[in-house]
């Protein structure tokens, strides 16, 4: 099946095989997608180009921390996906090179705010809502109701029985956060997480941690982007996904290049060639079902439709920036994870 699934990927860029791949360099890219996603697309363009490509796995948060932390000597050259706040945070500390593509025009709108916002250091790749992912065997088996809204998960029966990422090193956790400031204002959104907190299991270091477990049956409930749940429930486990009704944020995921990036080049070719509708097709190749950002893209029927579903209007460009994201998290830590459970 995976070998099926790469000759297909190969085929649809189109591109040759080159006789002489080690010849052709290399990269150092910083994947914040799922894993199966980072290989495909590593694989894919490494066989097609003949440049390798070094992949290391990172949530969004952890990602920029990386960055931040190699900024006088970067050892990156792209990252790729996690969610857009981190990465406007990034254009923000001047982490990350200006870059118009000439692909841009392509792009959804929404894609091309992202560019805009960041003065192009980054670049919209996909978007995907914010929701909550559920085990139908285990609902119906601990006599729990299918939540619907956000106050739902304050009921007392979902006690242990919900799980969520750290907003810390979650990008998917932080977009919780900054969608419930918004959604209900900040001192609200702030005593609804520590009525929430009774009612949490454990708060995972990745964003999909959460669903994967209410997919295994660790967990009931899951805080989680929604696009996720199909690829788990493609394998044969029991989840579902909802949004709900009340209002929800979407994350935009992006891409940045790296100010100092030892092998600039190669990057900005495999940027180029991420922003194609071939290479994006590979999200649900891969089984990752985001709304691709380049409009030619085939959408695959299992992305969520984006038209059934209550958004809030996300203001990316303050939530996106460094100061908002240190004190919401701060304020997050100080106030809510300090408490008993």
């Amino acid at each position: 099946m995976k070998k099926t699934l790469l000759a297909l990927a190969v085929m649809a860029t189109g591109a040759a095989l080159p006789a002489a791949a080690q010849d052709a360099g290399q990269i150092n890219v910083i994947c914040s997608v799922q894993a199966e996603w980072c290989n495909l697309m590593q694989t894919v363009y490494s066989r097609t180009t003949g440049v390798k490509v070094n992949m290391s796995l990172k949530g969004s948060g952890e990602a920029l921390a990386q960055l931040i932390a190699e900024k006088a000597n970067p050892k990156t050259d792209l990252w790729f996906g996690g969610t857009g706040d981190p990465h406007l945070q990034a254009a923000e500390q001047d982490l990350t090179l200006e870059y118009k593509s000439a692909s841009l025009p392509q792009l959804h709108a929404w894609a091309q705010q992202q560019a805009a916002q960041s003065k192009f250091r980054t670049v919209g790749i996909y978007s995907g809502p914010l929701g909550f992912g559920y085990n139908p065997e285990l609902l119906a088996k601990k006599k729990l109701p299918l939540p619907k809204t956000w106050n739902d998960l304050l009921k007392p029966e979902y006690k242990g029985e919900i799980q969520v990422a750290n907003p810390a090193s979650s990008g998917t956790a932080y977009t919780m956060v900054a969608t419930l400031v918004q959604l209900m204002g900040e001192d609200k959104a702030f005593d609804y997480m520590k009525k929430l907190h009774r009612n949490i299991s454990q708060y995972t270091r990745s964003g999909t941690a959460p669903i994967k477990a209410v997919a295994r049956g660790e967990t009931s409930v899951s805080i989680s982007f929604v696009h996720d749940g199909p690829g788990e429930k493609m394998q044969g486990f029991p989840v579902e996904t909802i949004t709900p009704s009340d209002g929800t944020g979407a994350e935009i995921g992006s891409m940045s290049l790296i100010k100092g990036a030892r092998n600039l080049e190669a990057a900005k070719k495999f940027y180029e060639w991420s922003l194609t509708a071939s290479a994006q097709e590979m999200g649900a190749a891969a089984k990752q079902f985001q709304l691709p950002s380049n409009k030619s893209a085939k959408v695959d029927p299992r992305v969520p439709d984006f038209k059934k579903i209550k958004f809030i209007d996300y203001d990316y460009a303050k939530y996106g920036s460094s100061a908002e994201r240190r004190r919401l998290i701060g304020k997050w830590e100080k106030d809510v994870n300090s408490l008993p459970r």
